[in-house]
């Protein structure tokens, strides 16, 4: 499991063997079933998690409707935390649940900070994943006031077909904020004949 997550850190960063072996000893293996819950709203994330395989969806649930709206997905090799929450020690305002058997590994908030203190070159690393997460946040803002629902819907199957492998037709309507029957309407509409 550990030698992935060193994949994906060599990716953009070069550690040396010595480095290699202290890092991945800030980590530690949690597995969580289908359903389980990874992070609560109202509690404080004490743990960045890197998911090994499996697939996790973060929510919120509207006070109106009283629905579930999916803020982003993760599967194997992505990240699934709530980085405010993480870095500022403050309660979530979001839920991260398993959609399916989810390995991960993890690193507590204590223990991140002392990694980038005694390997400063992984700063640059998260700095990079994070300006990928920003980057792809933007671009939903801006699709979303922008692109209409198939729009949408097309781009996501384009940028995520690992995802749409993996997660259910109605987790992807409520990701694009539209009922899952709309979604069905679309997918009937371009279906090769």
């Amino acid at each position: 499991m550990k030698e992935l997550l060193i994949r994906s850190v060599s990716k953009y960063v070069k550690l040396d063997v010595e480095e290699e072996d202290l890092f991945i000893n800030f980590w530690t293996e949690k597995t969580l079933e289908k359903g389980d819950y990874l992070l609560r709203n109202g509690e404080i994330c004490r743990a960045d998690n890197f998911i090994v395989q499996g697939a996790l969806k973060a929510f919120y649930i509207n006070s109106e409707n009283g629905k579930e709206e999916i803020l982003y997905f993760g599967i194997d090799e992505w990240w699934a935390t709530d980085i405010k929450s993480f870095q500022q020690q403050v309660p979530s305002i979001y839920n991260i649940q398993a959609i399916e058997k989810t390995e991960l590994l993890q690193i507590g908030y204590d223990s991140f900070q002392k990694m980038l203190e005694q390997i400063p070159k992984l700063e640059r690393f998260f700095r990079i994943i994070l300006e990928n997460y920003l980057g792809s946040l933007q671009k939903r803002i801006i699709l979303n006031n922008v692109w209409d629902a198939e729009q949408r819907y097309f781009d996501f199957m384009e940028n995520y077909p690992k995802i749409a492998d993996k997660v259910p037709q109605y987790l992807i309507a409520s990701y694009l904020g539209i009922s899952a029957e709309f979604l069905s309407r679309i997918r009937k509409k371009h279906k090769p004949h």
